[in-house]
This record gives structure tokens, sequence and C-alpha cells, in this order.
């Protein structure tokens, strides 16, 4: 079963879909989250995410300062400022 994702930003949704893995940077260190991981709250240190979609290629955004959850396959993540890479900096 996939990851279901969405990375949110203050004002908007900035990527959502399904993807077999998400890295995101957390305060403890990089995190990387597969289909079963345990259920995680943690807080985003700014910096790069990557999400690998189940279809398509990887997608990378920069987010602020925000958190990053995970719950049975459902992975959130929030952060005041998101973009994707290739829409611009944050």
């Amino acid at each position: 079963m996939p990851l279901q994702v969405e990375l949110v930003s203050a004002d908007r949704m900035v990527w959502s879909g399904s993807a077999s893995m998400v890295v995101a940077r957390t305060v403890d260190g990089e995190v990387g989250v597969l289909p079963g991981h345990a259920p995680v709250l943690a807080l985003l240190s700014s910096g790069d995410i990557r999400i690998t979609p189940t279809e398509g290629g990887v997608v990378h955004a920069q987010a602020d300062d925000g958190f990053l959850s995970i719950e049975h396959d459902r992975v959130t993540i929030v952060s005041e400022r998101a973009a994707l890479a290739d829409a611009g900096a944050v």
C-alpha cells in the first residue's frame, strides 16, 4: 500500500498524492519514510523534501520549519512556507 502524502504551506496545498517514499529533514536529522512506518510526530527543519511518487520522477520541494506527521501510511508535512523546487525558492 503506498503512502498518502500532503505537503501543505500556510496558504495552499503544495503537493498531494501517492508515494513510495518521502525523505525530509527534522531537527533530529533526516528521516526516510516507507509504507508501514511507525507513527511519528517530528519538528521539521528548513530544507529539502524529496517525495518519490508511485508514478513519475522524484518531486523536490523546499520548506521552512514546521512539522511532519506519519500515521497509518499517511504523511502530512506542514510548513509556514513551502514550494516545489522548480517553482522557485521558499
